[in-house]
């Protein structure tokens, strides 16, 4: 009976540490290969042995045959730029399903909430027709314009402001406050780890975007990190440089994965105590 109780557990982190193992393989491979110098060889997790040398080698080459200057600004300016209209829209809209009394108020939420049912290539023909009618072709505005409003982040608001109590509001309102101070000094405040959670999932979501970006971009000065690695490895690719590619791949990702595990005590509790429940 001794060995059944603990088979279980044994035979389930087994399992776990296999998953994670083959997840975790593509990224040391590249890690390998981005530190590895080419004259070693074709890179591998053969590499992984003593006699590997790291070398930055391959980044100076991937910094100097690519613009990734260029690419991490766009790309700060795209991902800044939709948070900063998100986090005003989601507010409001949020405050709007969570506290106003309205006629079909419900429903129009529940319609809103069909956005996270449709899948995203559903809609770049329209996306891309409106910007085009608006004049935001080729610019990094138009990239950002079809993200300006969120329905995963009115939700999330929604729920958030739900499960603060109405006696702040009542306290504020009390004292005079208008409905937008009450929203900007009492709700939000409180409201702080549903922001952070979504502040998360956006910034991920607008760094790692591919295809929205290639369809409106044509101007490799408005290009972002992920079209500019796909420009980039291009030649890497061709010339066989694996190491210049993996560095490369290590630029565009770096950054994420040095924020998420800086913060990620702060990525947990932002979601557990956004309060998504019903």
């Amino acid at each position: 009976m001794r060995l059944d109780r603990h088979a279980g557990p044994a035979l389930l982190a087994a399992l776990v540490a296999a998953v994670a193992f083959v997840w975790v393989t593509p990224f040391l491979w590249t890690l390998v290969a981005a530190f590895r110098h080419e004259s070693a060889g074709s890179a591998g997790m053969a590499s992984l042995l003593p006699d590997f040398t790291p070398t930055l080698a391959n980044f100076r080459l991937a910094l100097e045959s690519g613009e990734f200057g260029l690419y991490y600004v766009n790309t700060i300016i795209v991902v800044v730029g939709v948070l900063g209209v998100q986090l005003v829209t989601i507010s409001l809209a949020g405050y709007a399903f969570a506290r106003l009394e309205f006629p079909g108020r419900d429903v129009l939420f529940y319609v809103f909430l069909v956005q996270l049912m449709l899948v995203p290539a559903v809609l770049i023909v329209p996306n891309l027709r409106t910007t085009v009618d608006l004049g935001l072709y080729d610019t990094l505005a138009g990239v950002m314009a079809p993200y300006f409003a969120s329905a995963f982040g009115t939700f999330l608001m929604r729920q958030t402001f739900r499960g603060i109590p109405r006696d702040f509001e009542e306290a504020a309102a009390i004292d005079g406050a208008p409905w937008w101070a009450i929203v900007w000094h009492v709700l939000l405040p409180m409201a702080r780890p549903g922001l952070i959670a979504f502040a998360i999932v956006s910034v991920t979501a607008h760094w790692n975007e591919f295809l929205w970006p290639l369809m409106v971009i044509n101007d490799p000065a408005n290009h972002t990190l992920t079209i500019g690695l796909a420009t980039f490895t291009k030649g890497a690719e061709g010339a066989k440089e694996w190491g210049v590619l993996a560095a490369g791949t290590l630029l565009v990702m770096a950054p994420l994965a040095v924020v998420f595990v800086a913060f990620q005590r702060r990525f947990v509790d932002s979601f557990v105590f956004s309060g998504i429940k019903g």
